[in-house]
């Protein structure tokens, strides 16, 4: 028998894991508070890089909320990340869920895996460095192809893209002009990959090159200098100037910061991820600028570490197109720099008010 001492913690236990219980089934029911999310895979046959290289079969992975036959909306990932990772608290569940701005029972949403990226056919599939050198034209070649001949879509009410997706938004804007209603590039600004931001993108890639472990791609134990400068690069531009600061306000805790992010798994692959900052290199939409048509709103982050804003590049790009607009978010102690954007609370409200006025121009 259990005396009162006893019975008192056995109920607090129960208690306890009752709590537990609920909390789960609050965050399971507010992960599935828009339709359950579909992956699939279509192989794009035969496609041609802009190498000239051509791959027979290239697998291409995509995400799907919704039905169909719902006006459809793609949503482009940042570098090496994927479709799957933009579905998080603070992205879709901020839009996809009912009275959102993209509503899913309303839209039908379709998040590619880029090429290199995700599930979709990259260098550490087997070919290493024998994969095709693929750029960003070469990504949104494969969406297209996976949008029309895969999906047998013929338009698009909105293309939304953060980051390298940003990027890949301005160039969908000039390659297909007449196949959307509207773009929303987040984080990126439509001119040539350069300054800071390129070369700090040529140091991961030339640091894994030049790493003698790297064996020309054919490498038996992961290089270090992959995971090294990929925590550079990640210090470096991104997480916001008062952010670092308040996380790190003295050499003690900036020290304590660091040596845990090297000393985090580096879940990546050193091929995957040399091909994906590189693949960046001729990155400019800037000489077609001209050729968009549909209504664009470009949203960035006033501590954008990666386009600072007072270059003044995006207020001299935007005037060269017909119906274009900036929405900057304001520096706070709650923006995360380049990081900013993917949290869609500081930017869904002016997403609403823009796809409410923006023309609908296709099927």
């Amino acid at each position: 028998m259990w005396n009162l001492h006893q019975c008192r913690r056995f109920s607090a236990a129960v208690a306890w894991v009752i709590v537990a219980i609920l909390v789960a089934s609050a965050h399971k029911a507010q992960a599935l508070d828009y339709p359950a999310p579909k992956e699939a895979d279509w192989i794009a046959r035969d496609f041609r890089f802009a190498t000239g290289e051509v791959v027979a079969e290239l697998r291409l992975h995509y995400t799907t909320i919704g039905d169909p036959a719902s006006p459809p909306v793609v949503i482009l990932h940042g570098t090496t990340g994927s479709g799957t990772g933009l579905l998080t608290p603070t992205f879709a569940g901020e839009l996809f869920g009912p009275g959102q701005v993209l509503d899913a029972s309303k839209y039908f949403i379709i998040l590619p895996d880029a090429i290199g990226h995700g599930k979709s056919a990259k260098p550490s599939d087997g070919l290493r460095a024998k994969f095709p050198r693929y750029t960003y034209d070469d990504m949104i070649t494969a969406q297209y192809r996976l949008l029309t001949e895969g999906l047998g879509i013929k338009h698009l009410r909105l293309v939304l893209g953060n980051s390298m997706g940003s990027m890949e938004t301005w160039a969908w804007g000039v390659k297909y002009p007449g196949f959307m209603d509207a773009l929303v590039p987040m984080a990126a600004q439509p001119s040539e990959m350069s300054s800071r931001n390129w070369m700090l993108r040529r140091l991961i890639t030339d640091s894994i090159r030049n790493d003698p472990d790297w064996k020309g791609g054919d490498y038996t134990a992961q290089p270090k200098s992959a995971r090294i400068a990929s925590v550079f690069y990640g210090i470096a531009t991104a997480g916001g100037s008062i952010a670092h600061q308040a996380a790190a306000p003295t050499r003690a805790t900036a020290d304590k910061i660091l040596d845990e992010r090297l000393a985090a798994p580096f879940a990546g692959d050193a091929n995957d991820v040399l091909y994906q900052w590189d693949s960046s290199r001729d990155y400019n939409p800037s000489p077609q600028l001209e050729r968009i048509e549909a209504a664009l709103l470009a949203i960035n982050s006033a501590d954008d570490e990666r386009n600072p804003p007072e270059t003044g590049v995006m207020e001299r790009e935007l005037k060269r197109i017909k119906n274009a607009k900036l929405f900057l978010i304001p520096t706070s102690d709650a923006t995360r720099g380049h990081l900013t954007t993917g949290n869609a609370k500081f930017w869904q409200q002016q997403l609403r008010g823009f796809l409410a006025t923006a023309p609908q121009r296709g099927d």
